[in-house]
């Protein structure tokens, strides 16, 4: 049996981190049987990072190793049709996806205008974080953000940057049906992973009001969310 370690849900959504959540979706998509076990801490993992899975003598680590691993070892391939080229397109994507995730974590750890109301919804919906906790935490992610790059912006040029990327995932996205046809791939998820995490949000960062504006990521959001869910999103 395969089980996944992640970070804990919020605010409805089955991880609060877009890594593990697009794992999460893809498994569901894929009708994969798992165990999901939420966690906040990241020190057994391959390279203190979650998500990870066990699968029996493996321990695989990175989201998209994950589903690699996955979709050779037990048949689970969504991709499986695909040409070349839209594999080097999902590639493309995820990197984008990758640059909305630090925008994404800058506006709930970083931001002085949204980090009330983000550390408050943690210690709601996770009363065993302390105040301590969320400020070791902070830092911890300061620190990244400083290292990384975006955290040397001030909030407008960190949002124009995570805008864009938005308004790049949406020119991708077909009136009808997922990415590259009628059924979503691992793509599909991916994309969930990273807009849910900020659609579903009741917090009103500049990135949810731009996605509002945004009609086919929206609708392709809450249709991935209804499959592996079989649920309706509650509205944020």
């Amino acid at each position: 049996m395969i089980t996944l370690f992640s970070y804990p849900a919020l605010f409805g959504v089955a991880d609060n981190n877009g890594y593990g959540l697009k794992v999460f979706a893809c498994f569901r998509l894929a009708g994969v049987p798992f165990v999901h076990r939420h966690s906040f801490d990241a020190s057994a993992a391959p390279r203190s990072q979650l998500p990870y899975i066990t699968d029996d003598d493996a321990v695989i680590g990175d989201s998209d190793a994950i589903i690699d691993h996955v979709a050779r070892r037990h048949g689970a391939d969504l991709d499986a049709g695909l040409s070349l080229a839209q594999r080097q397109t999902g590639v493309m994507l995820r990197r984008t996806l990758d640059d909305l995730y630090w925008v994404m974590s800058y506006s709930r750890w970083k931001d002085e205008a949204f980090w009330p109301a983000f550390s408050a919804a943690l210690r709601d919906q996770h009363p065993s974080l302390t105040e301590d906790d969320l400020i070791r935490a902070r830092s911890y992610n300061e620190q990244r953000y400083h290292y990384q790059g975006i955290g040397r912006f001030e909030p407008p040029q960190a949002y124009a940057r995570g805008i864009a990327d938005l308004d790049a995932i949406e020119g991708l996205l077909p009136d009808h049906g997922f990415l590259f046809g009628g059924e979503p791939g691992s793509a599909d998820a991916a994309i969930y992973g990273f807009i849910a995490n900020i659609l579903f949000y009741p917090i009103e960062t500049p990135l949810k009001r731009h996605l509002a504006g945004l009609p086919r990521l929206v609708r392709h959001c809450h249709r991935i969310h209804e499959r592996i869910t079989g649920t309706p999103p509650r509205p944020a």
